[in-house]
């Protein structure tokens, strides 16, 4: 259950330092409780994962990381979480309203959406409650228990399904009239000085004949998405620049569907889900979690973003190229190896205790 905290009882940020070209290192990870044995736990807790590289930001700075941070490697559904940050600054300047409807937009599938499926709007479609159960365009989603169509009315019943998501990423391109990947490169890669971005490395994907709404998947590297992780820690600013607006960071992490309504994606230590966002249970003797939330993909893709702390925590899972291409198009049906949220959870938790017990 959350519970929320003071943030005045909360240790918070002194820093407001940001990466140049290169990420500037810790000098002392000693003074963030980063001793020579923790790390020594961290690492031996990573070598028995599938992790192959992992990363810990602090104030602007590295504090660890483990395996080669700088592999550019496939996102899998932390994907979603980029697109909901991509969609702040729209709907800030008006050009993208959550209330549309699938009719608005003129969504549909080749053989019709229902009547009551047309009523969907944006905001049903960004916490995954849109009542379409139309079959879609790409693996990822909750395959249990799906609803009949046309069962449930948009925004009752959350149910997990890449078709919500691969629409708000046609709707985006629709309604701004850039690709997800264009406003990524202008937005995002280019303003944050990304070490490892190349654009030729992104592509959208998906299956043949399923739905017109196919998926937009980012290859990037753990350096490179350790900065997104820090523009949202700081309220969605970068330097002197409001990447994303800080008004659309708060609302876009807050929860919107409490674990208990969350049916087949319910996880131990998950509160809720907000704008393709995971939010962190907050205990009263855990208020460091206060504000958190966690971007996440499948095989072991993913960002923790702890405000109180001005703490940023990057899992990957690497899978290479052709075995990502293969799994979107349905040739490739093996489940590998994969680091679960609360194995990654687990981890992060061993540099907070560190942390909290130095300050």
């Amino acid at each position: 259950m959350s519970v929320s905290a003071p943030l005045e009882h909360q240790p918070q940020p002194v820093s407001q330092e940001f990466p140049a070209r290169e990420w500037a290192v810790v000098r002392s990870p000693e003074e963030h409780g980063l001793s020579a044995e923790i790390r020594e736990k961290v690492d031996a807790m990573l070598d028995a994962l599938p992790t192959t590289s992992f990363m810990a930001v602090v104030g602007g700075k590295a504090l660890y990381t483990y395996g080669d941070v700088s592999e550019v490697s496939y996102l899998a559904s932390t994907r979603k979480s980029i697109l909901s940050m991509l969609f702040g600054k729209a709907v800030a300047e008006g050009k993208i309203n959550l209330d549309l409807t699938m009719a608005d937009l003129h969504i549909d599938e080749d053989h019709g959406l229902l009547p009551i499926e047309k009523t969907a709007t944006l905001r049903h479609l960004l916490i995954s409650s849109s009542g379409v159960y139309h079959q879609p365009g790409s693996p990822g989603s909750n395959t249990k228990n799906i609803p009949a169509r046309g069962s449930k009315k948009p925004g009752d019943y959350f149910h997990y399904n890449n078709w919500d998501f691969n629409v708000l990423g046609a709707a985006f391109e629709q309604l701004t009239g850039r690709s997800v990947f264009k406003a990524f490169e202008e937005d995002f890669a280019g303003p944050m000085g990304m070490q490892d971005f190349d654009p030729s490395r992104q592509r959208m994907m998906g299956y043949e004949g399923a739905s017109r709404y196919l998926a937009y998947h980012f290859f990037l590297s753990g350096r490179d998405m350790a900065r997104l992780g820090l523009t949202m820690v700081r309220s969605g600013s970068w330097r002197d620049q409001q990447i994303v607006p800080a008004e659309w960071v708060a609302e876009s992490t807050r929860i919107h569907v409490p674990a208990d309504k969350m049916n087949e994606s319910e996880k131990s230590r998950i509160a809720g889900y907000s704008y393709l966002w995971w939010i962190p249970v907050v205990t009263k003797d855990r208020p460091e979690w206060e504000g958190a939330f966690v971007a996440a993909g499948h095989f072991g893709q993913f960002i923790l973003c702890m405000p109180a702390l001005d703490m940023v925590f990057v899992n990957r899972r690497a899978i290479p190229d052709d075995l990502a291409i293969a799994r979107n198009e349905g040739s490739f049906k093996e489940e590998l190896p994969a680091v679960t949220m609360e194995k990654f959870l687990s981890v992060a938790d061993q540099f907070l205790a560190a942390n909290l017990s130095t300050n």
